[in-house]
C-alpha cells in the first residue's frame, strides 16, 4: 500500500527525467573536449617541421649573385633568377610605399600580433554582404606565406593556415612591426620578375624607391594582389584602377591629404620600364670571360647559390688588359679571314690569375669559348715542354747536338720539317728557335715521351695526353687557357699556379666562403726555368717568331701550327705576363701560312706595358742546371753521333712554323662545338705522323 501510494506521489517520476538529458550533455562534453585535445595534438604534429621563423636570412629569398673585376666596382655580371634589390631600412624608400601598403593590406599592422580577429571578422561579414572580395590576411601572414612558407603557399588548408597563423604570431614576438614591414616589403612579388620595392622601382620608372612619387608608390603598391593581372606593362587599365584604390585607402587612413589625393589620380601611368636583356643571363661585360667565370662558380656551387645566394664574387680580370687583349685580337681579325677568330689568355706569373682572355669574335653569335673549351692541337708550342723535361734530365741545350735534317724515322714514325727544309745537326737551342720536328721528335725520343707528358702536366696541362712520340709536336689538343698556365711556371721561375678567374667570394653576409690560394708549388727548379726561358728567348730574336718582339721588354716564346695549317698558336711569356694565343676558324680548315699568331703577342703586351721599364725575371740570375755527358747510344738517338755542327746559327724565315709530315692514322685536333671533328692523338705504332 505505502509502496502503491509512493509512486502516485506527484512529481516523483518526472524527477528523474534530467538523467538523459545530464548523460547526452557529458558525451558531449567528452566529443568536444576528446576532439580539442585530438585538434590540439593534430595542431601539434603540423607544428613539428616548421623552418627556422628566428632567423631573417630564411626571408631574404633569391638575392642576386654580383661579379666584379678586380678592382670591386667595375661590374661584371648579376646572376639571378628573381630580381631582387634588399633594402636596409625603411628610410631608404619613400614613406608613401610603407604608408600604402599598410592602408591597402593591412591597416590594423600596428595594433594586432600577426593575425587581426577584426579583420577576419570585417572580411567575412564584407564578403557575406556581397562587397568587394576582401581578404583577412595580415602583412604578418602574407610575409610568411610568400618566404618561409612558399613551398605551401598553394595548399589551400587547415593545416597550411594553421602554420601560416603559428609563424605570424611567434614572428612578431621576435621581430618590430617595422622589420617585419621592411622583410615583406624586400621581398613581395611586383610581377616582370621583380621581387621587393627596390628591383620593382628600377624596373617599372628607372629609379630608387626613395624617390617614388605618391601616384608611382601608389602603383606599385597596388601590384602584389595580383603581380600578373595589376602589371602595369601587360594590363595597365586594371593597375591604373587598382593604383586609385590604394589611394583612395590611403585618403581613408589619413596617410595623405585630399590635394595630394587629387593630384595623384589625375597623374597617368608615366611608365619607364627598362629593359632587360634576357639573352646575357645577368652578364654585363667581357661576357666570354665572365661565362667562364659562370661556369666555375656552377662547378662549385649550387644554381640555388649561385642565382639565389647573394655571392659578392670578385675576379681577377685588370679591366685595362683585357681592353687592350681585345684591341689586338680584333686588329689581328680584321687582317684575316671573316671566319677566323683569336683566342687569348694573359696570365699573372706570380698569382696565377688571368687578367684577360679572349674566347672569340663575338660571344652573342656563339658562346662557344674558344678560349676555356675548345681543344686545339697546339703544334709547335707544346715542344717547350719536351725542352724541359729534357733539361730537367740533364741535357745541356746549347752544347748537345742533334740531327736536324728531314725526314726521320723513329720506330714505325716517319716525320719531316715544315717544307722537308734539313736544318743540319744544330744544338737543341738552335732546333727550338727554327721549329725543327725532326730534331725534337729525336729529342723526345731520348727523354721518353712519358716524361714530357708528366712535365707538361707538372707545369699546368689538365688534358690527357698520349704517351707517343709525336706528342712534342702538339698533337694533343689543349686549351688556350691551359697553355697560358703552363707557361707562366717557367716565368714564375717554376712555381705552377692553377690559372684561375676567381679571387674571391664572399656569401650575402659577407662571410669569405673561398679565397685564391697563389702559394703554388715549385715543380721546377730555377736553374731549368731559367735555362728554359734563354731557348726560348732566341724564338723571338732570331727564330719563327720575329713578329712577337717586344719594344721595350726582354720576352720569350714558341711558335706553333697543326696539320694542314688549321691552327696557329703563339705562347710568350715576360716576367709580368704569360700569354697564349691562337688563330684559326671555328669549323676547322686550312688557313694561309701567312696567317700568324705571333704579331698579337706584340700587339697586346706593347700597349699593356708601354709605361714600364725593361723587367728581368725573377731566375734571371739562376745558375745553370747540372747537366750531364751524354753516353755515346744517346747520342746515337739524337742521331749527333760522329756528327759535327753543319750549322749552329738560326736559318729561319721568321715565319711560323707547321706541319710537313705524312700520317695514315687519324689524329685531328679537337674543335669547337660547332665542328665534328674530334681530338685524337697518334699512336706509336702509327707508320707515319703528322703535326708541327
Amino acid at each position: 500500500m505505502a509502496s502503491r501510494a509512493l509512486k502516485r506521489r506527484k512529481g516523483t517520476t518526472n524527477s528523474r527525467g534530467y538523467l538523459p538529458w545530464l548523460v547526452a550533455l557529458s558525451i558531449f562534453a567528452g566529443f568536444m573536449i576528446a576532439g580539442a585535445v585530438g585538434a590540439y595534438a593534430l595542431c601539434q604534429s603540423w607544428l613539428q617541421d616548421l623552418p627556422n621563423y628566428e632567423d631573417s636570412a630564411a626571408y631574404n629569398l633569391a638575392e642576386k649573385t654580383h661579379v666584379y673585376a678586380n678592382d670591386g666596382t667595375t661590374m661584371l655580371a648579376e646572376f639571378y633568377l628573381e630580381n631582387r634589390e634588399p633594402l636596409d631600412s625603411l628610410s631608404d624608400m619613400s614613406p608613401y610605399v610603407y604608408y600604402g601598403t599598410v592602408a591597402t593590406e593591412d591597416s590594423r599592422f600596428y595594433e594586432h600580433d600577426g593575425i587581426d580577429p577584426i579583420g577576419i571578422l570585417r572580411a567575412l561579414v564584407n564578403n557575406a554582404l556581397g562587397g568587394s572580395t576582401e581578404g583577412a590576411s595580415t602583412i604578418t601572414q602574407q610575409f610568411v606565406r610568400n618566404t618561409v612558407l612558399a613551398e605551401e603557399a598553394g595548399e589551400q588548408t587547415v593545416k597550411r593556415k594553421v602554420r601560416e597563423a603559428y609563424i605570424s604570431l611567434k614572428l612578431e614576438e621576435v621581430y618590430p612591426k617595422d622589420d617585419i614591414l621592411l622583410m615583406y616589403l624586400n621581398t613581395v612579388n611586383y610581377g616582370s620578375g621583380a621581387y621587393g620595392i627596390e628591383a620593382a622601382s628600377r624596373k617599372y620608372y628607372s629609379c630608387s624607391a626613395s624617390d617614388l612619387s605618391l601616384a608611382q608608390a601608389a602603383l606599385l603598391v597596388g601590384i602584389p594582389q595580383s603581380p600578373t593581372y595589376n602589371n602595369p606593362v601587360n594590363y595597365p587599365d586594371n593597375a591604373l584602377s587598382r593604383r586609385n584604390t590604394v589611394l583612395n585607402r590611403m585618403l581613408t587612413n589619413g596617410y595623405i591629404t585630399q590635394d595630394e589625393y587629387d593630384a595623384a589620380i589625375a597623374e597617368p601611368l608615366n611608365l619607364k620600364v627598362s629593359q632587360d636583356d634576357a639573352s646575357n643571363s645577368g652578364i654585363v661585360a667581357y661576357p666570354y670571360f665572365t661565362s667562364y667565370v659562370r661556369q666555375v662558380l656552377l662547378e662549385n656551387y649550387s644554381e640555388a647559390e649561385v642565382f639565389k645566394g647573394g655571392l659578392t664574387v670578385t675576379t681577377t680580370l685588370d679591366v685595362s688588359v683585357q681592353d687592350a687583349a681585345e684591341k689586338a685580337c680584333k686588329e689581328k681579325e680584321n687582317e684575316v679571314d671573316d671566319d677566323l677568330e683569336v683566342a687569348l689568355v694573359a696570365v699573372d706569373p706570380e698569382t696565377g690569375y688571368i687578367r684577360a682572355l679572349v674566347g672569340g669574335k663575338d660571344y652573342y653569335s656563339n658562346e662557344y669559348n674558344l678560349a676555356t673549351q675548345a681543344q686545339r692541337q697546339p703544334g709547335s708550342s707544346f715542344k717547350t715542354f719536351t725542352l724541359a723535361a729534357s733539361i730537367i734530365d740533364g741535357v745541356d741545350p746549347d752544347s748537345t747536338y742533334v740531327n736536324c735534317s728531314s725526314s726521320a724515322t723513329i720506330g714505325n714514325w716517319q716525320v719531316s720539317n715544315y717544307g722537308n727544309a734539313s736544318y743540319g745537326t744544330r744544338t737543341i737551342s738552335s732546333a727550338f728557335a727554327v721549329s725543327s720536328n725532326t730534331g725534337f721528335a729525336r729529342l723526345c725520343n731520348l727523354v721518353g715521351p712519358d716524361a714530357v707528358a708528366q712535365t707538361a702536366h707538372d707545369m699546368g696541362i689538365e688534358s690527357d695526353l698520349a704517351e707517343v712520340p709525336s706528342i712534342t709536336l702538339g698533337t694533343n689538343g689543349v686549351t688556350v687557357r691551359e697553355m697560358a698556365g703552363a707557361y707562366a711556371t717557367i716565368a714564375s721561375g717554376g712555381i705552377q699556379r692553377d690559372a684561375v678567374a676567381i679571387e674571391k667570394i664572399t656569401d650575402s653576409n659577407g662571410n669569405v666562403l673561398y679565397q685564391a690560394d697563389t702559394t703554388g708549388k715549385r715543380v721546377i727548379t730555377e736553374e731549368v726555368a731559367h735555362a728554359c726561358e734563354q731557348v726560348m728567348e732566341g724564338v723571338i730574336t732570331s727564330g719563327t717568331g720575329t713578329a712577337a718582339r717586344l719594344s721595350s721588354q726582354t720576352a720569350a716564346g714558341k711558335t706553333g701550327t697543326s696539320q694542314n695549317y688549321r691552327d696557329s698558336w703563339f705562347c710568350g711569356i715576360t716576367p709580368q705576363y704569360s700569354v697564349a694565343i691562337w688563330l684559326g676558324a671555328r669549323e676547322e680548315r686550312s688557313m694561309p701560312s701567312s696567317y700568324r699568331a705571333s704579331s698579337v703577342f706584340s700587339g697586346f703586351l706593347n700597349q699593356v706595358l708601354e709605361k714600364q721599364t725593361n723587367e728581368k725575371f725573377v731566375m734571371d740570375k739562376a745558375d745553370d742546371p747540372e747537366y750531364r755527358t751524354l753516353a755515346s747510344s744517346e747520342k746515337e738517338i739524337l742521331g749527333a753521333s760522329g756528327y759535327s755542327s753543319k750549322s749552329s746559327s738560326y736559318d729561319s724565315d721568321d715565319s711560323d712554323d707547321s706541319s710537313s709530315s705524312k700520317s695514315s692514322s687519324k689524329s685531328s685536333s679537337s674543335s669547337s662545338k660547332s665542328s665534328s671533328d674530334s681530338s685524337s692523338a697518334s699512336s706509336s705504332s702509327s707508320k707515319k705522323s703528322s703535326s708541327s
